[in-house]
């Protein structure tokens, strides 16, 4: 028999995107496989694309990958992994017993489906979401909604769920793009790494993950969320119009995305006399291989080969695991906990009836 519910502490799932278990090409096909399989990141017809996926993309990019994955690995890890456990610990220090904080991965291990599973074994009934992505996108946000869904209920095949008969509460934090304690973080962040820099920047680049420009046409906000966030932390950073930019990374496959594309405009901030160029990611709260390796290492070789100093180059950390970003992080689930905190404080114990 499970424990009553008033006893039981709320679940808070930390969801992330993902990682392979180790920088190999073995490790890197199966999770590439899984990420490029969702029809919420690749909305092609899978009658075409896998095929292409599984006969031609699976038997070359995981060698790729796993290189560019060997320059960020750490002793302990995925950075991505690394730092999202750390800030699930942080998290649950600042909530207290009352709650219980695990990581969630959409893609890999652990994976988010399997901690909706865990918790709710553990008798835990209610059970925050909070997607590690303060912009809303269908290709991210989106998919750790599907993830969780499937956690809760049960998927027995993609066409049929299981017959569970006890179904955990779920919540989901929204996006929190101009969330206040968000943006106070992350500018604190971009201005310790100027003052440990000794440079004034000409200009700062705020890149985010691109998305193909057909989705923001078809209804995706995320552009737009974009757009607010760069606004606020660069008014914050007491930025001129002139001295920053947003742009987008990340970009594969044939499709127009959106843009300006970040790689270029480093080129072109080289080309055009900018002296000191920083960067940073707003849409990351996470270092990972998309910050530490496509912005970092290949951000700085394209830097030198347009001709900027090395010198002139730097990228700002993630959120990371940042005191104050987890406060404003702990903040955002006791809002959203709302109700549930004291909704089993005093609970009826008299019989129904006569």
């Amino acid at each position: 028999m499970q424990p009553s519910a008033e006893n039981q502490p709320i679940g808070i799932v930390l969801g992330q995107l993902g990682t392979p278990e180790a920088p190999t090409a073995r490790a890197l096909r199966p999770y590439l496989r899984q990420f490029l399989s969702d029809m919420r990141v690749i909305d092609y017809s899978p009658f075409i694309w896998q095929p292409l996926l599984r006969g031609i993309i699976l038997r070359v990019r995981p060698r790729k990958s796993a290189k560019l994955y060997e320059r960020i690995w750490t002793d302990e890890g995925s950075p991505l992994l690394v730092y999202t456990q750390r800030q699930a610990e942080e998290l649950q220090k600042r909530l207290g017993d009352g709650f219980k904080v695990i990581v969630g991965m959409t893609y890999g291990e652990p994976s988010l489906k399997g901690a909706i599973r865990h918790l709710q074994a553990e008798g835990v009934d209610r059970i925050i979401v909070v997607p590690m992505y303060p912009q809303y996108s269908s290709t991210t946000t989106a998919s750790v909604y599907d993830a969780a869904y499937t956690g809760a209920a049960g998927r027995r095949c993609p066409l049929f769920n299981e017959r569970k008969r006890a179904i955990p509460t779920l919540r989901f934090v929204p996006a929190y793009y101009d969330n206040e304690g968000y943006i106070n973080a992350m500018a604190n962040r971009v201005q310790a790494t100027i003052d440990s820099w000794g440079r004034r920047p000409d200009r700062v680049l705020f890149s985010f993950h691109g998305i193909p420009k057909r989705y923001a046409e078809t209804g995706d906000p995320y552009p737009q969320q974009c757009k607010i966030t760069a606004e606020l932390l660069a008014k914050r950073l007491n930025l001129e119009p002139d001295q920053w930019l947003m742009t987008y990374q990340s970009q594969f496959g044939p499709e127009k995305w959106l843009g300006p594309a970040t790689d270029e405009m480093i080129e072109k901030s080289a080309h055009e006399g900018i002296q000191n160029l920083l960067i940073f990611s707003p849409g990351f709260v996470a270092d990972c291989l998309e910050t530490i390796d496509e912005l970092g290492n290949e951000g700085l070789e394209q830097w030198e080969e347009a001709g900027g100093d090395p010198q002139g180059f730097r990228l700002a950390p993630c959120l990371n695991d940042a005191s104050d970003w987890i406060d404003s992080l702990a903040a955002i689930v006791k809002a959203e906990s709302s109700g549930w905190v004291r909704s089993y404080a005093n609970p009826i114990s008299e019989p129904v009836g006569d």
